[in-house]
């Protein structure tokens, strides 16, 4: 079995698409997948099939899983700033999700922000992952301190509780503000009506077809005048066509079904 032959038995038996996520990268990383493991793609194809849990390893194996809290800093002073304003003068409790949140670093991070600038209101945090596994580590919410290198000691004092092991925990009071659900953003249907969706750095591992077709399920997800959030080293080429415009680097904002009609 060779690599074409190994995608479309994963895409067959498993539902997980391979084809969209970059050829050149994806070959490179299952090549030395399958050299750690010393063996093949058709080998290793049959041991999925007999044994169906060691395709929850693959998973794990195939997403990058790294996160950090308030992660590209500028972009989230930009957030704080200028975006989450806007959004909750125009709503009172704010609907968000956090898409391919890894380790809950994300989430947590804006349950913080909203917490600062809104206290006392009823926000939802959405929070999915493809990854069963680092689901359960976000759920416990407990973070090394490499991970909130971007946290001032303001807030670490505040939503940190300090473990024995030197490691830190996040308060209750945020931590049940968030509620995670496992999700395969190329496969299963997205809710609707959120204000804000943050789907961040992982984007780039996808084709620009795959890319394509996410944005515009962001845009059906997303409530007029709700925008998206993508990564330092992300963009939405063709936006306008989309039904977005352009607010700021990585925030790109829905239009009105009018204004899309009219090109405005």
């Amino acid at each position: 079995m060779d690599f074409a032959a190994f995608k479309a038995g994963i895409k067959e038996n498993f539902a997980l698409d391979l084809d969209s996520y970059k050829e050149g990268q994806l070959r490179r990383r299952l090549d030395s997948f399958m050299a750690r493991q010393k063996t093949d793609y058709g080998t290793y194809f049959r041991k999925l099939i007999a044994n169906r849990i060691g395709f929850k390893d693959f998973v794990e194996f195939l997403t990058i899983n790294v996160s950090e809290f308030f992660r590209d800093s500028n972009l989230f002073l930009l957030l704080q700033k200028e975006v989450l304003p806007g959004l909750l003068t125009g709503r009172r409790n704010l609907r968000i999700w956090s898409a391919a949140c890894a380790n809950g670093a994300e989430p947590y991070s804006l349950a913080i922000l909203l917490d600062e600038m809104a206290p006392g209101r009823r926000h939802t945090i959405l929070a999915t992952d493809i990854d069963q596994q680092v689901l359960l580590t976000a759920e416990q919410a407990i973070y090394a301190r490499e991970s909130l290198k971007n946290v001032s000691p303001q807030r670490l004092n505040r939503y940190f509780a300090v473990e024995g092991d030197g490691r830190y925990r996040l308060v209750d009071q945020l931590r049940t503000r968030v509620e995670f659900r496992q999700h395969n953003l190329l496969k299963d249907p997205c809710e609707r009506d959120f204000d804000l969706i943050a789907c961040r750095n992982v984007l780039i591992y996808f084709t620009r077809e795959a890319q394509n077709g996410l944005f515009e399920k962001f845009g059906r997800s997303l409530v007029q005048g709700g925008v998206v959030f993508i990564g330092g080293s992300e963009m939405i080429f063709r936006y306008a066509e989309m039904g977005f415009e352009k607010l700021y680097p990585c925030f790109y904002r829905r239009l009105g079904d009018q204004q899309i009609q009219t090109g405005k």
